[in-house]
């Protein structure tokens, strides 16, 4: 029989699911938790919600457990890591709150526009005072989406109902994908200065950790309106705060902050900000799917289906060799993607010697990586494909059967509008990933860490400079690889970082007169 543990308590349509399904169900009782790690290994699932932390910890050495299911779409609670060392498959409700996210942001911008919080505190303190709380109309206004998703086009939809103009900034959105939802695609700088409302609906990643910063923010429209309810820390609140206190800007509405609850509390008490505790997704409806949906992937999981929504490796079983290749190619395409320097349109795989059965999760595979960068944690091995041919990405892959110089060798092109990288990577041995070509340059490192990737005219002094500059800032170098065409022509040099270097020392090493191009990428473990 199959067991269930539910660790934190769970909707009771969820629950009859199970029990339709013939599964034991046990919910873990509040004088139990301390108990959990001893129990896990004893069921077949597990289900949580943010409650409870899954770490590696927790799950010892997973015992008979094959899946975890979060119920909701965050999976910050999970070591994903763990759970895949440990083959257990990772699932979550990533739609659920599609509908409950969308509405929400509506609510908060009409409570802004009509100052309707504010309103009603004056109301209910016995005051009544109409002209303190004159508003504006969204008719006629221009709405800027910035990241146009499944909900930011949802919120579009809704906003042209109001007779709003739309305009949406997503680096990977493919313009012609924009046309088709007759929305313009700006650039994000232009976006700012136009719109009369601005709202959030991208996923919190490092290249959109504040996102919107001192800079872009001094270039929103004056008078302008800002709406989160997407993700904190997308909005360094500080320079928020800023412009609030200063005048630029009208007012904010917020779902979500940086820190929940914050820790300073002077952006949520401004008297032009509306707040809201991260309720997004805190309607009946919601929670009923979060709860259905999560088991609905759960009971796929546990039946072997792939057509679940996973956040770790779906794939079952490809032995221990192919999940190696499978996380080389996730690797080469997270780099290339990130050193693209803009949207990609296009991803070529070429594979040299491996088994035919691999050739789909290859490009699945690479195709993740390749989206990593912009859309975070939303792009898992189920939903890439999908993902990238909703942005207009090519996807093309390409099995050879001729020798290349390596037993097993896998290719990966990314390419933008007016550029693309090439990467080449193998494995030494069973598990060490290596990139062992890069465009025309012949160079060997690990896709792994802090990489610091530079092309240079291959001069003397080059390399020493840009040793002394990471120095100066305490930026120790772990590896340097270089490789270059010939002598006096270009060079290339990828260095392993021990920490992050300044933005500050990034531009003075790209203002060396024999650099062409500097680019820093944290791929952690890889």
């Amino acid at each position: 029989m199959v067991r269930v543990l539910l660790a934190d308590p769970l909707e009771e349509s969820g629950v009859r699911m199970f029990e339709e399904a013939g599964h034991e169900v046990v919910q873990l009782g509040d004088d139990e938790r301390d108990r959990l790690p001893e129990l896990v290994g004893g069921f077949d699932a597990l289900v949580v919600r943010s409650r409870t932390k899954v770490t590696s910890e927790l799950l010892g050495d997973g015992g008979r457990l094959r899946v975890i299911g979060r119920a909701g779409i965050g999976v910050d609670n999970v070591d994903i890591q763990a759970a895949t060392e440990l083959g257990i498959l990772v699932v979550n409700a990533p739609t659920a709150n599609m509908i409950s996210a969308t509405e929400h942001t509506f609510a908060l911008l009409l409570a802004l526009a009509r100052n309707v919080a504010a309103a009603c505190a004056s109301v209910k303190a016995q005051e009544w005072n109409r002209k303190r709380f004159l508003g504006t109309e969204l008719q006629g206004k221009t709405l800027g989406v910035v990241g146009f998703g499944r909900i930011g086009q949802a919120v579009a939809a809704r906003a042209r109902a109001f007779e709003m103009r739309v305009e949406a900034s997503d680096p990977f959105l493919d313009p012609a994908v924009a046309r088709r939802l007759d929305v313009e695609l700006v650039p994000l700088e232009e976006l700012l200065g136009r719109a009369d409302f601005v709202t959030l609906h991208t996923p919190l990643t490092d290249q959109t950790r504040n996102l919107l910063d001192r800079e872009r923010i001094a270039l929103m429209k004056p008078g302008a309106r800002l709406v989160n309810c997407g993700r904190g820390g997308v909005v360094d609140e500080e320079a928020l705060l800023e412009a609030l206190d200063g005048g630029r800007l009208a007012g904010a509405a917020l779902d979500v902050f940086a820190q929940e609850p914050p820790a300073d509390w002077r952006l949520a008490q401004h008297p032009r900000v509306v707040v809201t505790p991260h309720i997004g997704a805190q309607t009946q409806e919601a929670q009923e799917r979060v709860a259905t949906d999560t088991v609905r992937m759960v009971l796929g999981a546990l039946a072997g289906s792939l057509a679940v929504t996973a956040v770790n490796l779906p794939f079952g079983p490809p032995g221990r060799e192919g999940a190696q290749f499978l996380r080389l190619a996730q690797q080469l395409g997270r780099l290339a993607s990130s050193l693209l320097g803009g949207p990609p349109r296009a991803l070529h795989v070429d594979s040299w010697g491996l088994d035919e059965a691999l050739q789909a999760p290859l490009t699945v595979a690479a195709s993740r990586g390749a989206l990593t960068p912009a859309l975070g944690e939303a792009v898992n091995f189920v939903n890439a494909a999908r993902l990238a041919e909703a942005r207009g990405i090519e996807v093309v892959h390409s099995a050879h059967q001729r020798p290349s110089a390596y037993a097993h060798l896998i290719g990966v092109t990314v390419r933008g509008e007016d550029d693309q990288v090439r990467l080449e990577g193998t494995l030494f041995g069973d598990d060490d990933a290596r990139v062992v070509g890069f465009g025309s340059y012949r160079l060997e490192f690990r896709p792994a860490g802090r990489l610091l990737v530079l092309h240079n005219r291959d001069v003397p002094g080059v390399v020493g400079r840009l040793g002394m500059r990471l120095g100066a800032a305490a930026v120790n170098i772990a590896e340097i690889h270089l490789a270059r065409h010939s002598g006096g022509g270009d060079a290339l040099a990828v260095l392993q970082l021990d920490q992050e270097p300044p933005a500050a020392v990034l531009a003075a090493i790209a203002a060396f007169e024999e650099v062409h191009s500097v680019r820093y990428v944290d791929l952690g473990d890889g």
